[in-house]
């Protein structure tokens, strides 16, 4: 699972509520093996992306995914979502495979 935020008005307000709130709420998710952030500046191959963070929430399978997604801590980090001022990050979903 991948979740790539745009920037936001104000950073440090973001930083503050997504390390403080969202990602404890999200390490509680069932089936949860890993969870990365981005550090730094996002770049595109064309220069600076309109994107602050990337985050990467490893999952054994899109089953686990689901079944995390079904739980009552996403549906507690929905409500968290909503009541914030983040924008709605967008979201991939995907099977991965080592190659």
């Amino acid at each position: 699972m991948v979740l790539i935020y745009k920037t936001p008005v104000d950073t440090a307000a973001f930083d503050r509520h997504y390390f403080g709130t969202t990602v404890p709420l999200a390490k509680k998710f069932p089936g949860l093996r890993k969870y990365e952030v981005s550090q730094g500046p996002i770049e595109t191959l064309s220069g600076p992306a309109d994107f602050y963070l990337v985050a990467t929430l490893h999952f054994d399978d899109m089953t686990a995914i689901q079944d995390a997604l079904a739980s009552v801590e996403a549906h507690a980090l929905v409500i968290d979502l909503q009541s914030s001022k983040t924008d709605v990050p967008y979201l991939l979903l995907f099977d991965s495979r080592e190659v």
